[in-house]
This record gives structure tokens, C-alpha cells and sequence, in this order.
């Protein structure tokens, strides 16, 4: 969504989201007043909030435990900035990446890592193709339901009711669906033979900041968007 909308970069910014129940504070204060309208200019209706959860390191290099460990290593990353921007303050050399060719670019050695939640690890196999899994949940990743602007509008009125109340109702399956499998998945993960490690998560807060600085400066109202979603999580 960062790439069709520039201010939806507020959930690539590391450790923002602390939690299902900040979320939730961040959906109903900043979510539908700000973005939804943003996107809506752009011809994206946006129906529903879901979730595609938290994000974690893979690599074949070494256990990632604090920046420093992500030296040098060669990262896919999805397509937006500043993913690429926050990695590269970490000092990993990312680079984005079609999904559909990542399991390749890690088995041929193309790519020495990636990050991604435990779903699309587990459902792509990365796994099987990566020896270390660092626990870092680097960002909580939101996903939308969404629609055309254009083909929206032409719906009957009940129809797009109907739909958004359906979309709504769906988000707390979503969520625990993806709660249960936050401890399921990585048991599987796990069972393959990857070694798993917790990272020093104050040492990645703290070298999040100049991503968390240049997004500010680069994105008008950025930084209001920001200091709100983190006053919410107080």
C-alpha cells in the first residue's frame, strides 16, 4: 500500500504496532479518518482491515541477534522504500524481489535471507531453504481488503453494507487465526531443523530511528500520523 499511497509507509516504520490491541486503536484513529480516505483518491476502496501479522528474519549467513549481525548479508525485501531504507540502516544490502521467485533466490544462494511472517514462511517452504530463523518481528504488517474505487460505487447501496459488514465481521476470525498460528507455525518451522533465536530488540528500536526521521521528513504528515499511532500504544 506504501507504494500506491505514501503516508500507508506509517506500518513499514519497525516496532510501531505493539500489539493486536494497539492495532486496533491505530485502525479506528488513524486507519479510517486518514488513510482510507488517501487511498480512496488514489481509486482504492478499502473495505476491510485484516492482517498479514509480524514479520521475522531468515538467512543462511549467521543467527541475527542485533544489527550489527545483518552486516553485509544479501536480504529480499518486498517493493516499497522504505523497507529497503530501515534495512539498510540495520546494514544489510536489501534488495526487493518478486515473492514468486524468492525460494529460488535463496536455494540458488542468490539472496542470503528474507524477512516475512511465519504464514507465507511456512506456506512458500522457505524454511527448507534457510538454516537460521531470528525472531525479530520487525513490523506488523496490516492487510486490506480492498476494491476498486470506481467498480465500488457502481454497487447497489445494500451490496458495499453488506460487504463491509461481512469484511468487519471477518477481521476477528483473522485475528485468531493468525494468533494460534503464531505458536503452530513455528513449532512446524521449527520441526525442519532451523535454528531459532531471539534478537536484542532495544538494539533494533534503536537503530530504527533515522528510518523513523527520514520518513517524517520525506511524507507530508507523517510525523503527526506517528507520534499519534505511538501516544495510542501508551
Amino acid at each position: 500500500m506504501s507504494s500506491e499511497v505514501d503516508t500507508f509507509g506509517i506500518f513499514e516504520m519497525p516496532y510501531l504496532v505493539k500489539d493486536r490491541k494497539h492495532m486496533a486503536l491505530i485502525e479506528k484513529e488513524i486507519v479510517w479518518p486518514k488513510l482510507a480516505p488517501a487511498a480512496e483518491a488514489k481509486g482504492l476502496k478499502i473495505v476491510a482491515v485484516w492482517e498479514n501479522g509480524y514479520r521475522h528474519i531468515t538467512n543462511n549467513r549467521r543467527p541475527i541477534r542485533k544489527p550489527e549481525d545483518l552486516a553485509g548479508i544479501k536480504l529480499r525485501v518486498p517493493e516499497g522504500k522504505w523497507r529497503v531504507a530501515m534495512f539498510k540502516a540495520y546494514g544489510a544490502n536489501p534488495s526487493p524481489m518478486k515473492f514468486s521467485e524468492l525460494f529460488t533466490a535463496l536455494q540458488t544462494g542468490v539472496m542470503d535471507g528474507q524477512e516475512n511472517p511465519f504464514t507465507q514462511i511456512y506456506s512458500a517452504k522457505l524454511h527448507e531453504v534457510q538454516k537460521y530463523l531470528s525472531l525479530s518481528g520487525h513490523v506488523y504488517t496490516p492487510g486490506y481488503l480492498t476494491a476498486g474505487a470506481r467498480k465500488w460505487a457502481t454497487l447497489p447501496a445494500d451490496v458495499r453494507a453488506t460487504l463491509e459488514q461481512v469484511g468487519k465481521e471477518t477481521q476477528a476470525y483473522v485475528y485468531e487465526t493468525a494468533q494460534k498460528q503464531e505458536t503452530e507455525l513455528l513449532e512446524k518451522i521449527k520441526a525442519s531443523g532451523i535454528q531459532v533465536n531471539e534478537v536484542d530488540k532495544n538494539a533494533f528500536i534503536a537503530a530504527s530511528k533515522p528510518t523513523y526521521e527520514e520518513f517524517g521528513k520525506a511524507v507530508a504528515g507523517a510525523k503527526e500520523l506517528i507520534d499519534r499511532a505511538i501516544e495510542l500504544g501508551k
